[in-house]
């Protein structure tokens, strides 16, 4: 049967599932969300896009240049995403119980991910809804290199 909503087919295009997390060393804060449009952009310098609706948890303190974070999920444990889907209240800020640790940029690596890529944000476009922001790979940590990463798809392409 044909389907002509000219976002049902947007939502096969596959992506992955990431939580992207940021935290600013001067006010002890740490922030982050759940991502699925992340793409690397470039080889020299290594670099990396990734969209953010502005309003997001950790938009500001990306934006404000802090080192952040790309934390993969992977199909051997999805547990630390039910943090995320829905949002958080910042008084349940999830980083005061997930376990993680700090990379060589400060970046906030969740120990759970199949892997975590430290970025520092270049620059940014808003072409619509959301912001691109485009940032240089600083490090890339491995914490389970057996487990596959995970594959999202969306019912539609007008919702996440």
């Amino acid at each position: 049967m044909l389907q002509y909503d000219k976002a049902a087919a947007v939502g096969f295009i596959p992506s992955g599932l990431f939580i992207v997390a940021v935290y600013d060393p001067k006010t002890k804060i740490s922030d982050g969300y759940l991502a699925s449009w992340i793409q690397q952009i470039s080889f020299s310098p290594l670099m990396v896009g990734l969209a953010i609706k502005p309003g997001r948890p950790a938009y500001e303190l990306i934006k404000a240049g802090n080192p952040f974070a790309i934390n993969i999920v992977g199909e051997h444990d999805k547990s630390f995403m039910k943090h995320f889907w829905k949002g958080y209240d910042p008084a349940q800020n999830p980083f005061m119980e997930l376990p993680h640790h700090f990379g060589k940029f400060n970046g906030l690596l969740l120990d759970q991910a199949k892997a975590a890529i430290e970025c520092v944000m270049t620059s940014s476009i808003q072409p619509a809804d959301h912001e691109i922001i485009f940032a240089e790979v600083k490090a890339s940590h491995i914490m389970n290199i057996e487990s596959k990463s995970m594959v999202h798809l969306r019912k539609s392409g007008t919702e996440y």
